[in-house]
Protein backbone atom coordinates (compact mmCIF):
# COMPACT_ATOMS: atom_id res chain seq x y z
CA UNK A 1 0.00 0.00 0.00
CA UNK A 2 1.33 3.17 -1.16
CA UNK A 3 2.25 6.11 1.37
CA UNK A 4 -0.83 8.18 0.34
CA UNK A 5 -3.36 5.13 1.15
CA UNK A 6 -2.21 4.33 4.23
CA UNK A 7 -2.27 8.25 5.38
CA UNK A 8 -5.72 8.20 4.80
CA UNK A 9 -6.73 5.09 6.30
CA UNK A 10 -5.25 5.81 9.29
CA UNK A 11 -7.03 9.00 9.19
CA UNK A 12 -10.88 7.13 9.00
CA UNK A 13 -8.93 4.28 11.49
CA UNK A 14 -7.40 4.94 14.51
CA UNK A 15 -4.89 3.53 16.38
CA UNK A 16 -6.83 1.47 18.27
CA UNK A 17 -8.22 -0.35 14.95
CA UNK A 18 -11.72 0.84 15.55
CA UNK A 19 -14.10 3.64 13.72
CA UNK A 20 -16.69 5.16 14.25
CA UNK A 21 -18.87 6.69 10.75
CA UNK A 22 -21.36 9.32 11.33
CA UNK A 23 -23.58 8.87 8.10
CA UNK A 24 -25.22 12.17 7.09
CA UNK A 25 -25.69 11.05 3.86
CA UNK A 26 -29.58 10.12 3.55
CA UNK A 27 -30.59 13.06 2.04
CA UNK A 28 -29.18 11.53 -1.38
CA UNK A 29 -32.41 9.43 -2.00
CA UNK A 30 -34.83 10.69 0.70
CA UNK A 31 -34.66 14.20 0.68
CA UNK A 32 -35.04 16.44 3.80
CA UNK A 33 -35.08 13.24 6.25
CA UNK A 34 -36.33 13.95 9.96
CA UNK A 35 -33.83 15.73 12.14
CA UNK A 36 -31.40 16.15 9.20
CA UNK A 37 -33.47 19.06 7.88
CA UNK A 38 -30.43 20.99 8.83
CA UNK A 39 -27.24 18.91 8.55
CA UNK A 40 -24.11 20.92 9.43
CA UNK A 41 -26.96 21.45 12.97
CA UNK A 42 -27.44 18.02 13.23
CA UNK A 43 -23.79 17.49 13.37
CA UNK A 44 -22.33 19.84 15.41
CA UNK A 45 -22.50 18.42 19.06
CA UNK A 46 -21.41 14.64 18.06
CA UNK A 47 -18.16 15.62 16.26
CA UNK A 48 -16.38 15.12 19.79
CA UNK A 49 -17.51 11.68 19.54
CA UNK A 50 -17.13 10.19 15.73
CA UNK A 51 -14.37 9.80 14.02
CA UNK A 52 -15.10 10.74 10.67
CA UNK A 53 -18.58 12.02 8.29
CA UNK A 54 -19.97 9.91 5.30
CA UNK A 55 -21.73 13.08 3.57
CA UNK A 56 -22.33 13.70 -0.16
CA UNK A 57 -20.33 16.91 -1.97
CA UNK A 58 -23.36 18.83 -1.89
CA UNK A 59 -23.87 18.74 1.94
CA UNK A 60 -19.76 19.05 2.65
CA UNK A 61 -19.76 22.53 0.99
CA UNK A 62 -22.86 23.88 2.38
CA UNK A 63 -22.93 22.56 5.63
CA UNK A 64 -19.50 21.45 6.67
CA UNK A 65 -16.98 24.31 7.35
CA UNK A 66 -13.72 23.34 6.39
CA UNK A 67 -11.51 24.31 9.02
CA UNK A 68 -10.78 21.92 11.63
CA UNK A 69 -13.43 19.63 9.88
CA UNK A 70 -13.73 15.64 10.51
CA UNK A 71 -12.05 13.05 7.85
CA UNK A 72 -14.66 13.56 5.32
CA UNK A 73 -15.61 9.73 3.80
CA UNK A 74 -17.48 11.06 0.39
CA UNK A 75 -20.84 9.22 -0.89
CA UNK A 76 -20.18 8.82 -4.23
CA UNK A 77 -23.05 7.10 -5.73
CA UNK A 78 -26.58 7.89 -6.28
CA UNK A 79 -28.93 8.24 -9.45
CA UNK A 80 -32.89 7.39 -8.02
CA UNK A 81 -35.02 8.53 -5.11
CA UNK A 82 -37.81 7.13 -2.74
CA UNK A 83 -40.49 8.63 -5.40
CA UNK A 84 -38.41 7.43 -8.80
CA UNK A 85 -37.33 4.14 -7.72
CA UNK A 86 -35.92 1.32 -8.12
CA UNK A 87 -32.96 2.73 -5.51
CA UNK A 88 -30.59 0.21 -6.21
CA UNK A 89 -30.62 1.70 -10.19
CA UNK A 90 -27.41 3.51 -9.19
CA UNK A 91 -24.58 5.26 -10.95
CA UNK A 92 -20.88 7.02 -9.64
CA UNK A 93 -22.08 10.77 -9.20
CA UNK A 94 -18.81 12.05 -8.54
CA UNK A 95 -15.83 12.35 -10.78
CA UNK A 96 -12.17 11.38 -8.95
CA UNK A 97 -11.14 14.82 -9.92
CA UNK A 98 -13.90 16.32 -7.41
CA UNK A 99 -12.73 13.65 -5.21
CA UNK A 100 -9.27 14.83 -4.97
CA UNK A 101 -10.56 18.43 -5.39
CA UNK A 102 -12.83 17.49 -1.92
CA UNK A 103 -9.72 16.23 -0.45
CA UNK A 104 -12.14 13.25 0.92
CA UNK A 105 -9.96 10.35 3.14
CA UNK A 106 -11.76 7.66 1.31
CA UNK A 107 -15.24 7.50 -0.63
CA UNK A 108 -18.29 5.15 -0.62
CA UNK A 109 -20.35 3.56 -3.17
CA UNK A 110 -23.44 1.13 -2.72
CA UNK A 111 -23.81 -2.17 -4.45
CA UNK A 112 -26.88 -4.22 -4.63
CA UNK A 113 -26.26 -7.52 -4.68
CA UNK A 114 -29.19 -10.19 -5.82
CA UNK A 115 -31.28 -7.01 -7.50
CA UNK A 116 -31.96 -5.81 -11.45
CA UNK A 117 -28.62 -4.00 -11.06
CA UNK A 118 -26.26 -5.80 -9.67
CA UNK A 119 -23.97 -5.91 -12.50
CA UNK A 120 -24.23 -2.53 -13.00
CA UNK A 121 -23.53 -1.40 -9.02
CA UNK A 122 -20.49 -4.24 -8.96
CA UNK A 123 -19.37 -2.23 -12.26
CA UNK A 124 -19.40 1.41 -10.50
CA UNK A 125 -17.43 -0.42 -7.07
CA UNK A 126 -14.80 -1.99 -9.67
CA UNK A 127 -14.69 1.44 -11.76
CA UNK A 128 -14.32 3.27 -8.59
CA UNK A 129 -11.73 1.47 -7.46
CA UNK A 130 -9.49 1.31 -10.81
CA UNK A 131 -9.70 5.14 -10.60
CA UNK A 132 -8.80 5.68 -6.75
CA UNK A 133 -6.27 3.12 -6.35
CA UNK A 134 -4.38 5.67 -8.72
CA UNK A 135 -4.53 8.33 -6.22
CA UNK A 136 -4.44 6.25 -3.19
CA UNK A 137 -7.80 6.93 -1.82
CA UNK A 138 -9.47 3.90 0.03
CA UNK A 139 -12.98 2.83 -1.60
CA UNK A 140 -15.37 1.57 1.03
CA UNK A 141 -18.28 -1.01 -0.75
CA UNK A 142 -21.54 -0.56 1.17
CA UNK A 143 -24.33 -3.63 1.52
CA UNK A 144 -27.29 -1.62 -0.11
CA UNK A 145 -30.50 -3.85 0.59
CA UNK A 146 -32.96 -1.18 1.08
CA UNK A 147 -35.83 -2.73 3.05
CA UNK A 148 -35.84 -6.42 2.14
CA UNK A 149 -35.10 -7.26 5.28
CA UNK A 150 -35.13 -10.96 4.73
CA UNK A 151 -31.79 -10.75 3.06
CA UNK A 152 -30.14 -9.67 6.16
CA UNK A 153 -28.98 -12.97 7.06
CA UNK A 154 -24.85 -14.40 7.79
CA UNK A 155 -25.03 -16.39 3.82
CA UNK A 156 -26.17 -13.08 2.07
CA UNK A 157 -23.93 -10.40 4.07
CA UNK A 158 -20.78 -13.02 3.87
CA UNK A 159 -20.79 -13.18 -0.19
CA UNK A 160 -21.54 -9.47 0.14
CA UNK A 161 -18.44 -8.58 1.70
CA UNK A 162 -16.54 -11.39 0.46
CA UNK A 163 -17.29 -10.27 -3.63
CA UNK A 164 -16.78 -6.51 -2.32
CA UNK A 165 -13.06 -7.53 -1.21
CA UNK A 166 -12.37 -9.45 -4.29
CA UNK A 167 -13.54 -6.77 -6.36
CA UNK A 168 -10.79 -4.35 -4.31
CA UNK A 169 -12.82 -2.34 -1.71
CA UNK A 170 -10.68 -1.41 0.88
CA UNK A 171 -13.40 -1.24 3.65
CA UNK A 172 -16.72 -3.10 3.47
CA UNK A 173 -20.12 -1.43 5.46
CA UNK A 174 -22.38 -4.25 6.12
CA UNK A 175 -25.38 -5.04 8.23
CA UNK A 176 -25.18 -6.86 11.81
CA UNK A 177 -26.97 -10.62 11.69
CA UNK A 178 -26.76 -13.19 13.66
CA UNK A 179 -23.96 -15.49 13.06
CA UNK A 180 -22.17 -12.22 12.02
CA UNK A 181 -18.67 -14.06 12.67
CA UNK A 182 -19.42 -15.55 9.30
CA UNK A 183 -18.97 -12.31 8.00
CA UNK A 184 -16.04 -11.06 8.96
CA UNK A 185 -14.56 -14.21 8.81
CA UNK A 186 -15.06 -14.94 5.37
CA UNK A 187 -13.83 -10.80 4.32
CA UNK A 188 -10.08 -10.41 3.82
CA UNK A 189 -11.09 -6.43 4.60
CA UNK A 190 -11.98 -4.34 7.66
CA UNK A 191 -15.99 -4.45 8.21
CA UNK A 192 -17.64 -2.02 9.25
CA UNK A 193 -21.34 -2.43 10.80
CA UNK A 194 -24.41 -0.16 8.81
CA UNK A 195 -26.99 0.99 11.26
CA UNK A 196 -30.42 0.30 8.92
CA UNK A 197 -33.58 1.41 10.78
CA UNK A 198 -33.88 3.40 13.84
CA UNK A 199 -33.96 0.85 16.78
CA UNK A 200 -36.87 1.10 19.48
CA UNK A 201 -34.56 1.16 22.21
CA UNK A 202 -31.00 2.96 23.07
CA UNK A 203 -29.94 -1.18 24.21
CA UNK A 204 -30.81 -2.56 21.15
CA UNK A 205 -28.21 -0.64 19.60
CA UNK A 206 -25.88 -0.96 22.28
CA UNK A 207 -26.54 -5.03 21.81
CA UNK A 208 -25.89 -5.27 18.42
CA UNK A 209 -23.09 -2.95 17.82
CA UNK A 210 -21.10 -5.02 21.06
CA UNK A 211 -21.59 -8.33 19.00
CA UNK A 212 -20.41 -6.76 15.98
CA UNK A 213 -17.36 -6.23 17.85
CA UNK A 214 -17.07 -8.97 19.34
CA UNK A 215 -17.34 -11.02 16.20
CA UNK A 216 -14.88 -9.27 13.99
CA UNK A 217 -16.15 -5.83 13.08
CA UNK A 218 -13.46 -2.78 13.41
CA UNK A 219 -16.53 -0.15 13.95
CA UNK A 220 -19.79 1.37 13.18
CA UNK A 221 -21.42 3.56 10.36
CA UNK A 222 -24.52 4.32 12.35
CA UNK A 223 -26.54 7.58 11.57
CA UNK A 224 -30.79 7.26 12.36
CA UNK A 225 -29.91 5.33 15.59
CA UNK A 226 -27.49 8.60 16.67
CA UNK A 227 -29.02 11.66 15.23
CA UNK A 228 -32.71 10.55 15.38
CA UNK A 229 -32.65 9.77 18.69
CA UNK A 230 -33.91 12.55 21.46
CA UNK A 231 -30.51 12.43 23.07
CA UNK A 232 -27.75 12.28 20.26
CA UNK A 233 -25.07 13.15 22.20
CA UNK A 234 -25.66 10.59 24.67
CA UNK A 235 -26.26 7.76 21.97
CA UNK A 236 -22.63 8.75 20.52
CA UNK A 237 -21.24 8.60 23.83
CA UNK A 238 -22.09 5.53 24.72
CA UNK A 239 -21.14 4.11 21.21
CA UNK A 240 -17.91 5.67 21.25
CA UNK A 241 -17.65 3.84 24.62
CA UNK A 242 -18.30 0.49 23.33
CA UNK A 243 -16.46 1.06 20.28
CA UNK A 244 -12.74 2.65 21.50
CA UNK A 245 -13.18 2.43 25.45
CA UNK A 246 -13.98 -1.56 25.16
CA UNK A 247 -17.39 -0.80 27.13
CA UNK A 248 -20.14 -4.04 27.67
CA UNK A 249 -23.55 -3.22 26.63
CA UNK A 250 -24.31 -2.77 30.54
CA UNK A 251 -21.42 -0.21 30.89
CA UNK A 252 -22.73 1.67 27.51
CA UNK A 253 -26.25 1.96 29.05
CA UNK A 254 -24.99 3.52 32.04
CA UNK A 255 -22.29 6.06 29.86
CA UNK A 256 -25.83 6.67 27.72
CA UNK A 257 -27.30 7.32 31.17
CA UNK A 258 -24.91 9.62 33.00
CA UNK A 259 -24.35 11.66 29.63
CA UNK A 260 -28.45 11.79 28.80
CA UNK A 261 -28.85 13.53 32.28
CA UNK A 262 -26.09 15.91 31.73
CA UNK A 263 -28.07 16.65 28.58
CA UNK A 264 -30.87 18.29 30.74
CA UNK A 265 -33.20 18.52 27.79
CA UNK A 266 -34.62 16.38 25.10
CA UNK A 267 -34.24 16.82 21.53
CA UNK A 268 -37.65 16.99 19.97
CA UNK A 269 -38.46 16.13 16.08
CA UNK A 270 -38.61 20.38 15.26
CA UNK A 271 -36.07 21.46 17.73
CA UNK A 272 -33.12 19.88 16.68
CA UNK A 273 -30.69 23.11 16.75
CA UNK A 274 -27.33 23.95 18.03
CA UNK A 275 -24.33 25.74 16.13
CA UNK A 276 -23.91 25.11 12.87
CA UNK A 277 -20.91 23.80 11.33
CA UNK A 278 -21.03 26.21 8.81
CA UNK A 279 -22.56 29.68 8.24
Amino acid sequence: MDWGKANRLAQVIKPDGRCFYLPIDHGYFLGPTSRLERPGETVAPLVKYVDALFVTRGVLRSCIAPKGSLPIILRVSGGSSIVGGPLENESITTSIEEIIRLNACAVGVSVYLGTSYERQTVMNLASLVNECEEYGIPVMAVTAVGKELEKRDARYLALCARIFAEIGASVVKTYWCEDFHKVTEGCPVPVVIAGGPKADTEREVFEFVFDGIQRGAIGVNLGRNVWQHAYPSAMAAALRAIIHGNADVDEAVHVFEDAKSASGTQVEPDESKGASLKR
